[in-house]
């Protein structure tokens, strides 16, 4: 067998499906949403679009290393001046070299148009958090029955009493969400949703529909959240946000991410998203 032919067959192939893999980790939800709704595409899970795409990048990094040998001649002809002298520093490498620098360095200090390949990426995970439902925290699918209905202050026996009441089966308390939730041929945020009813938490007195749900709402995966955009979508009132948060000495502009708003305050987003809970609460008591 032509150990060159196979060598270039095979970084071609590693090279398409290193783009299709590209691709798909490109638009694919933040792994904690992925895993909270049990996202797949074409039957494979975030984890195994990931995997692969170790595998075979190494795959097709081998697969290069050889192919820089068996055409090691052809490269250093690239690398000839005019006077045929081998000079590393030619127009070509010159050209490539700035090219690559340009990307390493633009990614690094999010400058376009790296900065907006990277955006368009965020904006696809954001759409996929409002599709899919955030998780109440993170890895919560990991957590027992027992440790989840705690930390989300639901009733162990009344939302054991509603999987029944859905047919779903279970062992007891100790079992996981995701265990559950793959017994039952269901993601772990549909198990969720069933045993919601059983909060103990009350709410607000007059507080709006979407006061109420803003209140609920999980706590992880706002760092990208507008808070323009997160007061449109919970029917809050946005000056009152941010004079309350200007009151709190935290300045903040409607187009700013949480994120954004907690770089420029000195905080964390999670800091950010309480003070807004906060000025919520306070406004509906």
């Amino acid at each position: 067998m032509n150990m060159r032919k196979i060598t270039s067959m095979t970084l071609l192939l590693s090279l398409v499906v290193l783009v299709i893999n590209s691709v798909v980790l490109y638009v694919v939800p933040e792994g904690r949403v992925a895993y909270w709704a049990d996202w797949t595409f074409m039957g494979l899970s975030k984890t195994d679009w990931g995997e692969q795409h170790t595998t075979v990048g190494f795959l097709f990094a081998f697969a290069g290393i050889l192919h820089i040998y068996y055409n090691w001649n052809p490269i250093v002809a690239y690398m000839k001046n005019k006077a045929r002298e081998v000079k590393v520093f030619t127009g070509a490498f010159n050209v490539a070299l700035a090219l690559t620098v340009i990307f390493v360095v633009g990614t690094y200090m999010h400058i376009p148009p790296m900065s907006t390949i990277l955006n368009i990426s965020d904006g696809f995970k954001l759409d996929a958090s409002k599709k899919y439902g955030e998780p109440p925290y993170g890895h919560a699918e990991t957590s027992s029955l027992k440790m989840f209905t705690k930390k989300e202050g639901l009733d162990l026996k009344k939302s054991m009493e509603l999987l029944k009441a859905a047919n779903m089966s279970f062992t007891d308390e100790k079992q996981t969400i995701k265990e559950i939730a793959k017994q039952n041929n269901k993601s772990p945020q549909q198990v969720y949703l069933v045993i919601k009813p059983a909060s103990q938490q009350p709410e607000l007195e007059g507080a709006t529909e979407g006061a109420t749900a803003f209140l609920n709402a999980p706590k992880s995966g706002w760092g990208k959240r507008k808070v323009g955009d997160i007061c449109t979508e919970y029917d809050l009132n946005l000056e009152q946000i941010l004079h309350g948060l200007a009151q709190m000495e935290v300045q903040a502009e409607p187009d700013q991410t949480l994120k954004q708003v907690a770089e420029a305050n000195g905080a964390s987003p999670l800091e950010v998203y309480e003070m807004m809970v906060e000025i919520v609460s306070g406004a509906k008591k």
